[in-house]
This record gives structure tokens, C-alpha cells and sequence, in this order.
């Protein structure tokens, strides 16, 4: 029965809060230099910024240079924020000024 209990707990702690060390690899797609866009890139660096402060790579891509990056990643609505890593990979559609929403999103919310 240990066993079970530590393979629950490793488990747990595989798939629970990020470490404070663990890197972050973001996709932001936009639609050219649209007021939307702008301030997606705005809210999302950031909060980059603020939580995640030299451990992001955020790359921003325009669907409008870059269509087929879209259709490969079935980017239906922009903008649209992708979290690759880590793991599990998120996807944040629409309006991403909301600090909470995005900050659940992305798995970094300050625990109680």
C-alpha cells in the first residue's frame, strides 16, 4: 500500500503548481496591429513580467504573415494565447485582460 501512496504523491506533485524555477514557452497569435492585439501583447508581457520574470519565452505571431501557423495550430479565434510549457498545454481564447482569468489560466495563482 506505500507504494501506491508514493506513486500518489509523486503524481500529485507532478501535475500541481509550477515550480518557481519552471520556464514557460507562450504563443501569442494576433491579428496584425489591431487595438485587440495591442493589448493582448501589452496584458500578457506584463504579467510575463510580473510572475514569470526571466523564465518566458513569448512568441507572438501574426496570423495575417503567418496563416498556415494557424491552421496548423487550429488557431480559430484571436487573440489567442497558447501555453506550450509546462505541460498541460492551455489555450486562452478572446479577451486576455482579464488578470485572473489569465493568471488561472496559465496556473498562477497565488495559493491561499
Amino acid at each position: 500500500m506505500r507504494a501506491n501512496s508514493d506513486a500518489t504523491r509523486a503524481f500529485e506533485s507532478a501535475v500541481g503548481a509550477p515550480s518557481p524555477e519552471q520556464r514557460y514557452a507562450l504563443r501569442l497569435y494576433v491579428t496584425g496591429m489591431t487595438p485587440r492585439s495591442t493589448e493582448a501583447f501589452a496584458s500578457i508581457k506584463a504579467i510575463c513580467e510580473e510572475r514569470l520574470q526571466g523564465r518566458y519565452e513569448l512568441t507572438v505571431i501574426d496570423i495575417y504573415q503567418n496563416p498556415q501557423l494557424a491552421i496548423d495550430e487550429q488557431i480559430v479565434a484571436v487573440p489567442t494565447l497558447v501555453k506550450v510549457l509546462p505541460p498541460p498545454l492551455r489555450r486562452l481564447v478572446g479577451d486576455l485582460s482579464n488578470m485572473e482569468r489569465v493568471l488561472s489560466g496559465l496556473d498562477l495563482r497565488r495559493k491561499p
